[in-house]
């Protein structure tokens, strides 16, 4: 199972916001993710289940905040 989302992202400046958003989400095992600072989104593939919820609660950790959700 390989499923795409995209994640809209409130928050991120730099290089260091995008490197810290990409960490957070890679962390999640079954997780690859890509994070574009310009569009402010990251691009995830899954390779398993995830709720949405857990992505945004990683992400919100990082300091940063989920607005949409495409996928």
């Amino acid at each position: 199972m390989n499923k795409e989302l995209k994640l809209k992202i409130k928050g991120m400046t730099c290089k260091h916001c995008q490197a810290s958003v990409e960490k957070a989400l890679n962390g999640i095992d079954g997780i690859t993710a890509k994070v574009d600072l310009q569009a402010g989104e990251a691009h995830l593939v899954l390779t398993r289940d995830i709720e949405q919820s857990e992505l945004a609660t990683v992400v919100a950790d990082a300091g940063y905040e989920v607005t949409e959700i495409i996928g």
